[in-house]
């Protein structure tokens, strides 16, 4: 009988496949991480994953949209975060970002009412370069 996600959308962790060994999940659901904290290397909150935006034609994910800012949704700022730049730390249950809040403020980000054309190869290689790879310190993560 094949393995079901657990109440709180995980499947699986390492260790219990042959071959994989560390801490935390291999596999989630979307809708468990949407909603996560994310924090900086130096725990500063950044915000959390308001969406997880897929490439449906690569069958990919093309970047977290990181909501920083405003209150109660209210004047939030959104930011297309490549998914190779968050790290998930399991034991804390946020995303890690490798990344200041005053660079974050400068980054190039998008209103709630005027998102990106993604498709942009252009735009999607500047946001990629703008956040670089995940931490050294994060590496491996999940």
């Amino acid at each position: 009988m094949p393995e079901l996600p657990d109440e709180q959308g995980i499947l699986g962790t390492p260790g219990h496949a042959a071959g994989e060994s560390g801490p935390g999940p291999r596999l989630m659901t979307a809708d468990t991480l949407t909603g996560e904290k994310v924090v900086n290397e130096q725990g500063e909150r950044l915000g959390h994953i308001s969406h997880i935006m897929l490439d449906v034609v690569n069958g990919t994910i093309a970047y977290a949209v990181l909501s920083f800012g405003g209150h109660l949704g209210l004047g939030d700022k959104l930011f297309a975060v490549p998914w190779r730049s968050l790290a998930l730390d399991v034991d804390n249950k946020w995303f890690v970002l490798n990344i200041d809040a005053q660079r974050l403020r400068s980054a190039p980000g998008f209103d709630k009412h005027r998102w990106p054309a993604a498709v942009d190869a252009n735009w999607l290689s500047q946001v990629d370069a703008y956040y670089g790879p995940v931490a050294a310190s994060r590496r491996p993560f999940i």
